[in-house]
């Protein structure tokens, strides 16, 4: 890395630059341009250029094997230090370059499918270690990533006002406690925890750049002694690594240090995203805010009333066809809302899945063919197995009965009844987020219950067993924090039985079966495993009675360990090498999800 003093100069030449050219305008105009983003740009490029230099380094043609690994992790580490101001302000372009080495499928609900070879950093580091190497997808690999920051490098526009800055810093404290430490993006190299510590090193320098800002000197100087605490924390063995601690004692505390931070600058925000504004702790409904996973139609005022009429709808058996099936049939509260079935009867082919903790999704439906809860009520009515109804036919039933009418003529102020009614189901679905586990209580610091076996089974969960990569904390599903805007589907490959000698692929096609992309056969949404002790049978199709049984699945590696071939499967690893104490303990851990009230 340059030295600071050489960034110092070059922003010293930027501000003078600026100077000249702000002669003679009012001083307001100038102080608006020669802001903290001016700061942060010098920063910014200077660890693009570093990456960029080094990703040119790696020459499979003048260069030794050892020299290229060389290479590739400096490249890496600046790809890591940039990446709190690359992952708030090129969001797209982030995803990209660090994501896994899996083919992408975009575009096909607008009927544009497009199937995209991977590029990025974790692309390249697989490769890069396999004992021969395919120079032409490396070659590929290297030149496309390089190529890319160079764009970026061309157009950095780095505009940022003060609550811009807290939601960087605030984005990146949840990444590193979400991801970040979970090996997430580090496949072959397992270099999570030294590479948190890098992007830690990048929050230190924006706080010190935006230090006039602080009335308070003293709480700056907390911040910062807090961050390099948990960094020396952070110098740890990656398999042993105490996630429970960390989150307890550092991330909450950060997360609480931000706001006191916002409270000092006095910072307003003109709105919130995924992650709350005031959160203050990672495991709470406080830490993320509602109404951004919401349909964008969605109201807001009277909500606490639409909710409970959602909930009386959601028990309603008069919105199916034959007066037999509610919402509530299939999705049982006692249960945490799923119906203990391998499938709810002979006409169903999928288990039913639990709706609690659903609102903090992008997709729904096991195949993700919906995009919000108001588009699932849809699909459950249409559905000739479940409801086999049309909305019509449904808004007469509703409009029928004189109690709903007047509920829906209080509560919403408009004409859409038929959305208005999918809105309430989907308001009470949103309400089924209670986070008061055992777990949650316990990381909170409001109890200290947790077994030895139990803390080691969430630190096993968050790491040495990879179950965090794709069920992610604080929810435990496939939407990927910080930004919660994208829901993963994965092809682990699920066997039709339990039969291990002669394991076949369950016949279901999942995704595929939507759009027909062959890169989609049997891919299915990542679901939570908040109340997993009370959802059994699991997996899409209920092959799996116990946890145990699941976690031999993983254990074992997935599909591919049981000798089922295919090309497609997502799970980054060939089998975990947990063992029996281990597995133990990682169930343990889960079975700390369930909610108080099942």
């Amino acid at each position: 890395m340059k030295d600071i003093l050489s960034r110092a100069k070059a922003y010293l030449c930027v501000c003078l630059l600026l100077l000249l050219v702000g002669c003679g305008k009012e001083d307001k105009k100038y102080v608006a341009v020669a802001d903290f983003s001016t700061d942060i740009s010098v920063l910014y490029n200077d660890y693009l250029s570093n990456a960029i230099t080094h990703l040119d380094k790696i020459n499979l043609e003048s260069t030794s094997s050892s020299e290229r690994k060389e290479f590739y992790k400096t490249a890496r580490k600046y790809f890591k230090l940039m990446e709190p101001i690359l992952a708030y302000s090129d969001k797209n372009n982030y995803k990209s370059l660090n994501a896994p080495n899996i083919i992408q499928v975009k575009g096909e609900e607008s009927q544009d499918t497009r199937v995209i070879n991977p590029i990025g950093f974790q692309v390249i580091e697989e490769n890069l270690y396999e004992d021969q190497i395919d120079t032409l997808v490396l070659n590929r690999a290297v030149n496309v990533t390089r190529d890319r920051l160079k764009l970026i490098q061309k157009n950095v526009a780095l505009k940022l006002k003060d609550y811009h800055i807290i939601w960087m810093l605030r984005d990146q404290i949840v990444r590193i406690a979400t991801t970040g430490i979970t090996g997430f993006d580090s496949p072959v190299l397992s270099q999570s925890l030294l590479e948190s510590n890098y992007t830690y090193n990048t929050i230190i320098e924006i706080v010190k750049m935006n230090e006039d800002k602080f009335k308070s000197k003293g709480l700056k100087d907390k911040f910062i002694e807090e961050i390099i605490a948990a960094q020396k924390d952070l110098d740890h063995d990656f398999d042993t690594f105490d996630r429970f601690t960390f989150i307890k004692k550092h991330t909450d505390y950060q997360l609480k240090l931000l706001v006191d931070i916002q409270k000092d600058w006095n910072v307003t925000f003109p709105f919130e995203m995924a992650l709350s504004n005031s959160m203050t702790t990672l495991f709470s409904d406080t830490a993320f805010n509602i109404d951004y996973f919401s349909d964008q139609l969605s109201d807001t005022t009277k909500l606490s009333e639409k909710i409970i009429f959602g909930k009386e709808l959601f028990n309603d058996k008069s919105l199916s066809k034959d007066y037999s099936m509610a919402c509530a049939t299939c999705h049982v509260k006692d249960l945490a809302f799923t119906d203990g079935k391998k499938t709810f009867d002979k006409n169903q082919t999928r288990n039913t899945p639990t709706v609690a903790y659903s609102a903090y999704q992008q997709a729904f439906f096991m195949d993700a063919r919906a995009g919000s809860l108001e588009g699932q009520v849809v699909g459950v009515v249409k559905n000739h197995n479940e409801f086999n109804m049309s909305m019509d036919s449904v808004v007469a039933r509703v409009m029928n009965n004189e109690t709903y009418k007047n509920k829906l003529s209080d509560l919403y102020k408009n004409k859409r009844v038929n959305y208005n009614i999918r809105h309430a189901i989907a308001s009470y679905i949103r309400s089924l987020n209670s986070f008061d586990s055992k777990f949650d209580k316990n990381i909170r610091g409001e109890e200290n219950t947790l077994t030895k076996e139990e803390q080691l089974g969430f630190n096993l969960f968050m790491g040495k067993a990879m179950c965090a990569t794709c069920h992610f904390a604080p929810v435990f599903n496939g939407t990927i924090p910080p930004n919660y805007t994208d829901t993963e589907l994965e092809f682990i490959g699920i066997p039709a039985t339990k039969d291990t000698l002669n394991a076949k692929l369950s016949p279901d096609l999942g995704r595929y079966e939507l759009f027909k992309t062959p890169e989609r056969k049997h891919f299915f949404k990542t679901p939570t495993v908040r109340n997993v002790g009370v959802t059994a049978p699991y997996m899409h199709n209920g092959v799996y009675t116990t946890l145990d049984e699941v976690m031999d699945f993983y254990n074992k590696g997935g599909g591919a360990g049981l000798g089922i071939e295919n090309d497609y499967q997502t799970l980054p690893f060939d089998n975990l090498q947990l063992s029996k104490e281990e597995i133990a303990a990682v169930i343990a851990f889960m079975e700390t999800l369930n909610d108080g009230n099942y």
